[in-house]
């Protein structure tokens, strides 16, 4: 991205990372996911810098105050994912109940590997569009 640079405008920045991110292979794409805490945990796999720290709570923040039935139900459907495809499950969490994010995790683990692997890398893509905005705004 920084060789990319200067970008004329947001929309070339964004397109720019689109273009990149679906070039990368499942590797890269794993590793992006280590750096987020599961839906529901405080704390990524890999080390976090303070402010990604900081935007995981936040986009998970509704998560936080559910019912503990529903954050069993989440710390359980996690762990099955996570089983069955081998990677974390990744959703941009950003203005979803808890309850969505659980039904969007059941639903998915319906998936077959591939399928779920563009899924996961699909919401990561928006979650880095969500923190390019964060930055762009700060």
């Amino acid at each position: 991205m920084s060789e990319a640079r200067p970008f004329i405008d947001v929309v070339a920045l964004f397109d720019k990372a689109d273009s990149r991110w679906w070039s990368l292979g499942e590797e890269d794409w794993l590793e992006a996911f280590r750096a987020h805490p599961k839906i529901g945990e405080q704390k990524a796999a890999v080390a976090q810098s303070e402010q990604a720290r900081s935007w995981s709570a936040g986009e998970q923040s509704r998560v936080q105050d559910a019912a503990a039935e529903i954050k069993a139900a989440l710390a359980a459907g996690n762990q099955e994912y996570e089983e069955r495809f081998g990677f974390i499950f990744i959703v941009c969490a950003t203005g979803k109940s808890s309850e969505e994010m659980l039904r969007t995790l059941n639903q998915r683990l319906q998936n077959d590997r591939g399928t779920e692997l563009r899924a996961a890398a699909e919401e990561q893509r928006k979650i880095t569009r969500l923190r390019l905005e964060k930055l762009l705004n700060q």
